[in-house]
C-alpha cells in the first residue's frame, strides 16, 4: 500500500473550504470518481449518501472528490439529495497528490481521466485503499471495511 500522506491544504467544497489534514473526524474515506451526474457516479454518490448516519455512528466522515467545479457539485448535490461533502479539484492538486489520474480508453480514444478510487484513513494515517472501484455497492464495501478495522 502506498504511503500518501493527507495534504495540509483547503480545497473548495460543497460546504466551503475543507482541509483533509484538519477534518475532525477519527476516521476520513476520501473517494475519487471521474463526474458529477453520470450514471456510475450518481450510483456512488447516492450509496454513500445513503450510508451517512452509519458512517456517522462510526465516527467516519466521507468526502467526494472530482475535477467538477463547485457550481456543478453544488447542483449535483441538489438534485441527488446528497448528504456528503463534495471537493472540486480543478487544478487537479488532489487527483495528483493521491495518483488517481490514468489514461482511459473513451470510445477508442486515449484520454486522461479520474480513475474511480477510495482512501480509508484513520487519524490521518492511510490504512486501506481501493484502486478501479466498481461503484454499484462499493459504499456498502467500505462501510463493511470499516467496521472490521474498527473491531
Amino acid at each position: 500500500m502506498s504511503d500518501i500522506q493527507l495534504p495540509n491544504q483547503s480545497f473548495p467544497a460543497t460546504s466551503g473550504e475543507i482541509n483533509l489534514a484538519e477534518m475532525p473526524a477519527e476516521w476520513l474515506i476520501v473517494y475519487f470518481y471521474p463526474k458529477d451526474s453520470t450514471p456510475g457516479c450518481t450510483t456512488q454518490a447516492v450509496g454513500f449518501s445513503c450510508l451517512k448516519d452509519q458512517f456517522d455512528a462510526l465516527n467516519t466522515t466521507v468526502i467526494g472528490i472530482s475535477r467538477d467545479s463547485v457550481k456543478a457539485h453544488q447542483n449535483f448535490t441538489e438534485k441527488q439529495n446528497l448528504s456528503i461533502n463534495l471537493i472540486s479539484d480543478k487544478e487537479e492538486v488532489l487527483c495528483n497528490h493521491f495518483d488517481v489520474i490514468k489514461e482511459k480508453n473513451m470510445y477508442g480514444k486515449k484520454v486522461m481521466g479520474i480513475e474511480r478510487s477510495t482512501f480509508i484513513f484513520h487519524k490521518g494515517k492511510l490504512v486501506k485503499e481501493y484502486r478501479k472501484v466498481k461503484a454499484a455497492g462499493h459504499a456498502e464495501q467500505v462501510l463493511e471495511d470499516i467496521k472490521a478495522l474498527q473491531a
